[in-house]
Order: structure tokens, then sequence, then C-alpha cells
């Protein structure tokens, strides 16, 4: 039995390449009307589970599929699966629209779907240039013409804001939010935290091949220590007295300036107040993406442990993915 349309479902997924594990028993589900950033250090398997997904790697044990379907088992694959995991496999000698007429002719598509993508990725005055003369903004607009050709349900992306300007991805920001609150799912990783943080509603971050954490932005923050920035002219003082403060940690991170974790703002200014403390400033840092990310990945992720990703086949011609 299918299952609903758009929704992505990694279970219990695990992928080796010979000793190397690149992904271990990692299981999250990607609801349609919704943006989900992918988020882990490198060598994490982010690019090793979207290749799963799309049917160019096959896992070792585990599913991924797509509406209750793998890839290779999706009858009309561009019409339900968009991806792109490169940005830079287009022939530099064709033009981006004979390019994307090409996969029209092959999936059956009108030749019209090519410059009605070309237009939507603001690409239509550059339609006819080759490809060879692209940045590499412009690629990555193309390969999202390209994986739009089908109008799929389903978006999966590998660093859509790589190589684009700050236009571009205010532009990308807003495409991917309209993209899902139609109804559709989009998947996307990212280095980019401040940008995640902007466009998703959910992230997954995974570490050394695991799942550490999935959940809404707020629900991740939630679950994090939130620390308590200090101003005072007498920092001295209040770090004596805050060590009578059970479970409070203190840090100066400035000659005036105290952050306290395990301590809420009420009770540090209690203590400066019954420590006949002056503050000058008193508040609750926010939990920001970017510190959840580094306080979640600190003890599994990190570089040099990326497994080896066999280069990705040439597409099918009517598949969604390249």
């Amino acid at each position: 039995m299918a299952d609903q349309p758009g929704r992505i479902v990694v279970s219990r997924l695990t992928k080796r390449f010979g000793p190397v594990r690149a992904v271990q028993d990692l299981s999250f589900t990607v609801e349609p009307g919704s943006v989900t950033g992918f988020l882990g250090p490198n060598g994490a398997g982010k690019t090793t589970t979207l290749r799963v997904l799309v049917g160019l790697v096959t896992p070792t044990a585990g599913t991924a599929t797509i509406g209750g379907r793998r890839y290779v088992e999706i009858p009309h694959p561009t019409q339900e699966v968009g991806a792109v995991l490169e940005s830079s496999s287009f022939h530099p000698a064709r033009t981006a629209r004979s390019h994307l007429r090409v996969y029209c002719a092959a999936a059956g598509i009108p030749d019209r779907r090519a410059d009605e993508v070309l237009e939507v990725v603001g690409l239509t005055g550059a339609g006819r240039r080759k490809v060879k003369g692209y940045s590499l903004g412009m690629r990555q607009r193309l390969g999202l013409a390209f994986a739009l050709l089908g109008d799929p349900r389903v978006l999966i992306l590998d660093e859509p804001a790589n190589g684009l300007d700050p236009e571009g991805i205010t532009w990308l920001r807003r495409f991917l939010r309209a993209y899902a609150d139609s109804g559709r799912t989009v998947l996307f990783s990212s280095h980019l935290l401040d940008e995640v943080e902007q466009i998703a509603e959910r992230v997954v971050i995974l570490a050394r091949g695991r799942l550490v954490r999935e959940g809404t932005l707020a629900e991740l923050a939630a679950g994090q220590d939130s620390a308590v920035i200090v101003r005072t002219p007498q920092p001295d003082r209040l770090v004596d007295a805050l060590a009578l403060l059970r479970g409070a940690r203190v840090a100066r991170v400035e000659p005036q300036v105290l952050r306290v974790l395990g301590a809420d703002a009420p009770a540090v200014g209690h203590a400066a107040f019954a420590a006949g403390v002056e503050l000058h400033e008193l508040s609750t840092e926010r939990s920001d993406l970017e510190r959840v990310f580094f306080q979640l990945t600190r003890d599994g992720g990190g570089e040099g442990v990326a497994a080896p990703v066999p280069a990705a086949p040439a597409p099918p011609p009517a598949g969604g993915a390249r």
C-alpha cells in the first residue's frame, strides 16, 4: 500500500562502502507541505542518504521511500521527484534551453516546459547561452530548472544555495517556501546554517552517519542550554554571588560581560540583587541554529569521517535525479 504522496520515509537505513560506514541505522520522515533542512558535519552521511533516496546508491540495509515507493519503483519519476545533487553535469557546448528540451523529449514533456522553468528560475534571458559561460550560481539555477521539468511533488536538493549571490539566496528562500506552501515536499542539505534557519521549518541533523536530532527549530532549541548574558561594572562580585547558585556555570566573555548557563534570568537577577551588584544588562541569549548544531554534533561529528562516495552515473532520461 502506497504511503501519502510526497512523504519521504527513511527507515533503518545503513550504507557501507567496504569497511567504511557512511550511514548507520538512520530513520527520519519528511512530510508534505514542509521545508526540511538536512544538516551534519562533512562526512556525516548527508549526500549518501540523498543518493540512496534517488536511486543512485543501493543501501546495505533499510529503506528510503518517496510516497511509499523506492525511487526505482516510481512509474513517472519526473512528475514525482526533482533532485539536484550536482551543479556541473551539463554539456558545456549546449545551451540551457536545448539541454532542458532534450530531457523534455526523453520524458514526454512538451518543449514549452523548458521555457517555463527557465522563467521560474530567472534564466529566460540566458536560456540561449551556452552553459560553459554560466557562473556557478547560474548552473545552480539551471539544475533547479531541470528538477522542475515534471512539476514534481518532491524536491531533493544538495547545497542549493552554493554559488548564489545574496539576491539569489533571497529568491531561493522565497521559492522553496512557496513550493512547500502549495502542499509539496522540500528536503535540502546545506552548510549555511543561517539560511537553513530562515528557510526550514524542520531539521534533521546527522553526525557520523547516525541521527542526532530531528524536529522543528523551536523543539531543538528547547532541548539545549539557554544562556543568560549579564553586563555589570562589578563582574568579580557577581561571579562570587553566582557561585552560590546551584548548577550555575559562569564564563567571562568580555571584561564586564558574563555568560551564565544552568540558571535563568530571574535567578541571576535575584543573586545580583542580594549581593548588591549593579547590572547594566540582563538578557536571555537566543539559541540559534548554529549554536544548537554545534552543541549536538561536537561529540559525534567532525572532519575526516567521510565515506568514499562513488561518482553519480548518468541520469535516466526520464528520471528526476541526476
